[in-house]
């Protein structure tokens, strides 16, 4: 007679091992990724003088908040910060906008030229942004747009929405067409199968593409130094402030790339359930 005994064979040692290996793997890009965001809070919040110490402790030894003083009284912080939120809020609205109707095109409808623009899209992308920089001086200061907040925000716009568009539309191909059909049977129009349909599933996308939109322009330095003067500079610009003749002050330097980051984080942290939530969550599965 044969019967269970209740006891459990143990796990093979391979797949253990496998699963070790993996969270190590993890564990190693993480320490990797974090040690420079730490650094600069260990710098931030150090004296300035453990700051340029040849032989640094990976510990802070004291806690200072003279460094943030400091960073505020070097030059004008509050306003760089907000011409930075002005340009990249307005950046990822109309990014966001014009690049979801140009993917839902791209998706959705079949016209002449379609795949050529697919393939322009990418090639834009593949562009680096410093061979356009001269092009790009020239066209704005013929434009009357040198200097201005709204030849900063064209400028972006140039690199952001062939990155949106790609993104999206991989969001929207990713959609059922089945459901926008059921949707238009019921007596939707194809507007109305969007907006009821499409778009709900579309929210993480919009918002993982917003979020990377915003990354991109909120620390773009590059155009913001040479297109804007020193009255109208942005917060990556801004940070120049503390390199001068006599050095670097990196305490402050880091006190201030603290406050910088301060709008990422919490972006990330008002949208990182939308960010993780599924495409078709909520959708009819058969």
């Amino acid at each position: 007679m044969s019967g269970t005994t209740g006891i459990s064979a143990p796990a093979p040692a391979g797949p253990r091992k496998s699963r070790l290996g993996w969270n190590l793997l993890g564990l190693l890009v993480f320490v990797t990724a974090g040690f420079p965001v730490y650094w600069m809070l260990n710098t931030a919040f150090k004296p300035a003088k453990d700051a340029i110490d040849p032989d640094p402790s990976l510990l802070p030894t004291g806690l200072t908040v003279a460094n943030f003083t400091r960073a505020l009284d070097v030059a004008d912080f509050w306003g760089p910060v907000g011409r930075s939120l002005v340009v990249s809020l307005t950046v990822v609205v109309i990014g966001v906008v014009v690049g979801m109707l140009a993917a839902l095109a791209i998706s959705r409808f079949a016209f002449r030229g379609r795949k050529v623009v697919i393939v322009g899209v990418l090639a834009v992308q593949m562009v680096p942004l410093v061979a356009m920089i001269i092009p790009v001086f020239l066209l704005l200061n013929d434009l009357n747009q040198y200097d201005r907040l709204s030849g900063l925000i064209i400028t972006y716009l140039t690199f952001i929405l062939p990155f949106t568009v790609w993104t999206l539309r991989g969001f929207i191909v990713n959609i059922p067409r089945e459901l926008e059909e059921a949707a238009m049977v019921d007596g939707c129009s194809r507007t109305g199968a969007f907006v009821r349909v499409v778009f709900p599933l579309l929210a993480p996308g919009l918002v993982a593409t917003s979020v990377y939109g915003f990354i991109q322009a909120w620390n773009e330095y590059l155009y913001a130094l040479m297109l804007m003067s020193q009255q109208n500079q942005t917060a990556t610009v801004w940070l120049g402030n503390f390199t001068t003749k006599h050095g670097t002050e990196y305490a402050p330097m880091m006190a201030g790339s603290t406050m910088m980051a301060v709008p990422i984080v919490v972006l990330f942290l008002l949208v990182q359930r939308k960010m993780a939530a599924g495409l078709t969550a909520g959708a009819v599965k058969g």
